[in-house]
C-alpha cells in the first residue's frame, strides 16, 4: 500500500501513546512473551512508523516482557527452488559457491515487513542462528528462546517456536492474518498427515570459521490453508481464548500460542488427506 493511500484512510495519526492504549485494550500485559507478526500499513499512518510501533510494544510489555519477531531470510536458500522469480539453472552453482554466509548482524530479513526488519537491528536484540528461518528477540527470556536453533527442521522442536510454546507465550497478529502465523509451521512438524514431506534444503553458513554451503532436511512448508485454519479456530470453542480488537486501524488478534498450535495439529491431521 502506498504512503498516499495510508494517509487517505487515516483520520487521526496513531502515536506511541495511542498504540500503547490499543495494545493494552487488546490484552497485552507486562511480562508476557509475545511473538508479533505485523503490517505497518494496516495500522494507518503512524507518527514515527516502525520505531513507534516497537516502542509501544516494548512499553506495554515492560522490562519483564520478551518481544519476538520473525527474521526470516528466505533468499539464503537452494536456488533451484526459487520461483518468484526463478533464476537460470546455469546460475545455481555460482550462487551456491558465492552467496555470502548468513550473518545474524548483517543479513537482512526478507518479506517480513519494516517493523520486523527495524526490530532485528535494535540494540539489545538477539537473533537465532538459522540462515533461513531465524527469529529476533529482546527481553529477559530472549537468549533462552533463540538458543540452539537447529539447522535441520528449523521450525520444529529445536526452534524458537517450540521454546515459545514451552513458555506459554502468545502470538500477536498486528494487522497480519493467519497466513503469516509462523506458529502454524510448528503444527506442521507435529502433525501426522499423508501429504507431509521431508525435503532437502541448502544455505550458506559460517562453520569452523569458514563459509560453506550446508544442506539439511526440512518439512516442506505449506501455508496455503493457514487462513482457513485460523478461521476455523476462531469459530471453534478453542478460539474463545482469542482477544480481538483494533490497534490503530488494524484488525488484531492476541492468541495463546499453545491453543492455536494444538488446534492446528488436530486440524491438519483431519483435513490434509492428500
Amino acid at each position: 500500500m502506498s504512503v498516499e493511500s495510508v494517509i487517505e484512510k487515516t483520520r487521526i495519526p496513531a502515536t506511541t501513546e495511542t498504540l500503547e492504549r490499543d495494545l493494552r485494550a487488546l490484552g497485552l500485559r507486562p511480562g508476557m512473551i509475545v511473538l508479533a507478526h505485523s503490517s505497518l500499513s494496516a495500522m494507518g499512518w503512524v507518527c514515527g512508523g516502525a520505531v513507534a510501533v516497537i516502542a509501544a510494544l516494548q512499553g506495554v510489555l515492560g522490562p519483564s516482557g520478551t518481544l519476538v519477531m520473525p527474521a526470516h531470510s528466505g533468499d539464503l536458500s537452494e536456488p533451484g527452488k526459487w520461483e518468484n522469480p526463478p533464476v537460470p539453472e546455469s546460475w545455481w552453482p555460482v550462487i551456491r559457491e558465492n552467496m555470502p554466509a548468513y550473518d545474524p548482524d548483517l543479513t537482512p530479513t526478507r518479506a517480513m515487513g519494516i517493523i520486523a526488519e527495524t526490530f532485528r537491528k535494535q540494540n539489545g536484540v538477539l537473533r537465532s542462528s538459522h540462515p533461513q528461518v531465524s527469529f529476533s528477540a529482546c527481553g529477559p527470556l530472549a537468549a533462552q528462546i533463540i538458543v540452539d536453533h537447529s539447522l535441520a527442521f528449523g521450525l520444529g522442536e529445536r526452534s524458537p517456536l517450540a521454546r515459545i510454546y514451552d513458555m506459554n507465550g502468545f502470538v500477536l497478529l498486528l494487522g497480519a492474518g493467519h497466513g503469516s502465523n509462523t506458529s502454524m509451521h510448528l503444527a506442521e512438524y507435529r502433525a501426522n498427515y499423508p501429504a507431509r514431506k521431508v525435503v532437502r534444503e541448502g544455505a550458506p553458513i559460517n562453520a569452523s570459521g569458514s563459509r560453506q554451503w550446508a544442506t539439511f532436511e526440512e518439512v516442506e512448508p505449506d501455508s496455503s490453508d493457514f487462513v482457513r485454519i485460523g478461521a476455523d479456530f476462531l469459530k471453534s470453542d478453542a478460539g474463545r481464548v482469542v482477544r480481538r480488537g483494533k490497534v490503530g486501524l488494524a484488525d488484531c488478534q492476541l492468541i495463546p500460542q499453545r491453543d492455536v498450535v494444538d488446534f492446528a495439529v488436530a486440524w491438519l491431521e483431519e483435513n490434509r488427506k492428500k
